[in-house]
Order: structure tokens, then C-alpha cells, then sequence
């Protein structure tokens, strides 16, 4: 086969229509939260929900968190995706975590220990080949690559390699914990979201053809017609087939700016792409900016911050804490709601005002964005 450039190719050579989905998977957001949480650099417009989860973290399931952290730090593991490891390669996600997760455990063991291990043992991805399970050499080397990643990380390879079906049932139940802990509530937010755009994008297949609805999803996924292949332009090499199976869109609220091709050998080929955050999608033009910034240096509004980030007061509540007249304490609210700072709230004859956390959560990312622009 001729080399195709750079990027992650997949032959849809025979892929039928009705065998393309574009689904929602709690499964494989739960997986994109737990990036988040692990790696919050990676995506500063969740700054805020990282924290807020990271705070109230019991610290057992927080300490379960960083045991198995490089399934979802460095990347995400396929394991997210696990109904497209099913035999026949046609399978959908399942509509609740619980469903999800006994997909989870349709996977062979063999498939389960090749995708925990995929980052840190390098084994054949995209290609035929076997695994640590039944291959000695390739079990011996797991275990060194897991050495040089920490004894952390070795225990869990060692764990994994004698006792699949424990290291298994050890998942299951941390994810579990993690839906009753924190991503249960995400989940029901963010759901609506996805299907939304999972229906818009079914849409376009419909009455548009797959080519609208790649572009649709990302700029930098296209479709060659004539050769019947999807490019995905990635810092990568990669190369995958529809086969007589099919081919799996799902979008992620959490995941913005990856944009995930899986393409392990023998499974169903998945496109995991973000859907945009209306609030990283438009970021404050750098005049915005500097407002913002301006409003938040006067030492008096840095005190009355203090207070309006931890409930909303009125104008005359504020003249009085800080010992000033109403018409000033009016003159420094206006500043920072012409900055975007503040949320303003009647309820009766009182108009209260509150910081709005989350513009402020997203400064350090926006000033960045706006540097590195």
C-alpha cells in the first residue's frame, strides 16, 4: 500500500450508510472528565468545574484517581470507547454509564490489558500482533516501561498482568464511584448538549452527505470521495478500516481542543471530537481584555471582590462594609460590569450584585489566548 502523508487515515471503502452513527457516550466523557481533572492545563475553559469537583473529592476516590491516572493523563485509552472493541464492530455505545460499563466487560481480557497498556508499553496499534498476555517478551517489557514511569505505575502493570479480571473489576467500580461522586450531575447537564449536536450532525449525514458532516465536525477532518478515505490532519501517523463494520462519530462536551481518532487494530474506527463551548469559541477581543484586567487592579475593587465572589450584596450592603458613600461604591460597580465582570440580579426592590467566578476562573486562559493569538 502506498504511504498516504501524514495524519490518521481511515479506508470507508464498503462502509454503508446506515452503518454511520453519530451517538453519545457517557462512557467516554466520563473518560474525557477524568482527563480534565488529571491534566486541567489542557483545558482552561474547564477551570472552574475542575475545581469545584477537585474540592469536594472524597480523599479515598481522589487517591483511586492518580492509581490508574495514566489511562486518561497523557491521552485517553480506547477502553473509553469500549463498544467499538465488540466482535462484528457495529456496536453502539451503550444509553447509561451502567449499560456502558457492561460493554466494558464484553471486552476480552486480552483487549482489556492491550488498551490499559497502550501509552506506556508501545504495543502494535494499528496493526495485527499479540499482546503482553501471551507474549513473554512483550510481558517483560511492559513491566520495565511501567518501572521508568514509577512504582505506581508498576503496580498496576503487575496487578493487571497476573489477575486481569481483578485490575477489571477495580475499574468498574472506581468509575462507578466517580459517576456517584461527581459525574452523574455533569452528565445530566452536559447530555443534552451532545445529543443536540449528535442530531444536528445525523442531519447533515442525511440530507448532506458524510463529506458535510466531517466538515461539520472539524476543519481539519476531511473526506477524499474518489479513494473512499477519511484524513484526519494530526501530528501522527495512523491507518484504519471501516471493514464490513462501521464507523462511530461522538461528540465530547469536556474534550475541547482534542480531537481523538481511535484506530486500534480490529475495532470499529471513532471519530471523538469536541463540540465548541460557546465560551472558548469566542474569546474576549484583547480590549476586553485589558478591561478586565484594569477593573481588577484598583485596590478597593480587589476588596469589593472579595465580598461579591462570595454572595451578592446590594449597593448600600457595600458602601457600608467598606466605609464609603453609595455613589462611589456605584462608580467602582460600574467599572467592573462594564468589564464583563459582574452579574446584576433585581428581587424586589433590591438589585443585587455577584462576581461572576467563572469570567474571572478563565482570565489566566484568556490572556494567554489573547498573547499567544
Amino acid at each position: 500500500m502506498h504511504h498516504v502523508g501524514m495524519g490518521v487515515h481511515i479506508d470507508i471503502t464498503g462502509l454503508r450508510p446506515e452503518r454511520i452513527a453519530v451517538v453519545i457516550s457517557p462512557l467516554a466523557e466520563l473518560g474525557m472528565a477524568l482527563h480534565a481533572l488529571s491534566e486541567p492545563a489542557h483545558h482552561p475553559g474547564l477551570q472552574a468545574w475542575v475545581t469545584g469537583v477537585t474540592a469536594r473529592l472524597d480523599p479515598h476516590l481522589a487517591d483511586r484517581m492518580c492509581e490508574a491516572d495514566f489511562l486518561w493523563r497523557t491521552t485517553f485509552s480506547d477502553l473509553f470507547l469500549a463498544c467499538a472493541g465488540l466482535p462484528g464492530r457495529t456496536a453502539l455505545p451503550g444509553g447509561t454509564l451502567a449499560e456502558e460499563l457492561d460493554l466494558l466487560d464484553k471486552l476480552s481480557d486480552e483487549q482489556f490489558v492491550d488498551g490499559a497498556l497502550e501509552f506506556t508499553c508501545a504495543l502494535p496499534y494499528d496493526v495485527p500482533g499479540r499482546g503482553p498476555l501471551s507474549d513473554e517478551g512483550l510481558r517483560r517489557r511492559s513491566l520495565e516501561l511501567a518501572a521508568a514511569r514509577g512504582p505506581r505505575q508498576l503496580l498496576f502493570t503487575e496487578r493487571l498482568l497476573a489477575d486481569p479480571p481483578r485490575t477489571r473489576a477495580w475499574l468498574r467500580q472506581f468509575l462507578q464511584d466517580c459517576d456517584e461522586a461527581f459525574f452523574a450531575e455533569a452528565w445530566s447537564r452536559l447530555r443534552h448538549q451532545l445529543a443536540a449536536d449528535a442530531r444536528l450532525k445525523t442531519d447533515l449525514l442525511r440530507h448532506k452527505g458524510l463529506g458535510e458532516a466531517l466538515t461539520s465536525v472539524s476543519s481539519a477532518v476531511t473526506l477524499d470521495e474518489a479513494a473512499r478515505r477519511i484524513t484526519v490532519d494530526k501530528l501522527g501517523d495512523g491507518r484504519s478500516a471501516t471493514g464490513d463494520g462501521g464507523l462511530l462519530l461522538i461528540p465530547t462536551s469536556l474534550g475541547w481542543p482534542h480531537l481523538m481518532v481511535l484506530h486500534r487494530h480490529g475495532w470499529q474506527p471513532v471519530l471523538h471530537y469536541p463540540v465548541g463551548s460557546p465560551e472558548l469559541a469566542a474569546p474576549p477581543s484583547v480590549e476586553q481584555l485589558a478591561l478586565r484586567m484594569t477593573a481588577l487592579s484598583h485596590p478597593v475593587r480587589m476588596r469589593m471582590c472579595r465580598h461579591l465572589a462570595r454572595s451578592a450584596y446590594t449597593t448600600s450592603e457595600l458602601a457600608q462594609v467598606h466605609g464609603m458613600t453609595a455613589p462611589e461604591i456605584s462608580r467602582h460597580l460600574g467599572v467592573l460590569k462594564k468589564a464583563g465582570l459582574i452579574t446584576t440580579r433585581r428581587r424586589g426592590r433590591y438589585v443585587l450584585h455577584q462576581l461572576d467566578v467563572t469570567v474571572v476562573a478563565r482570565l489566566g486562559s484568556d490572556f494567554l489566548e489573547g498573547i499567544l493569538r
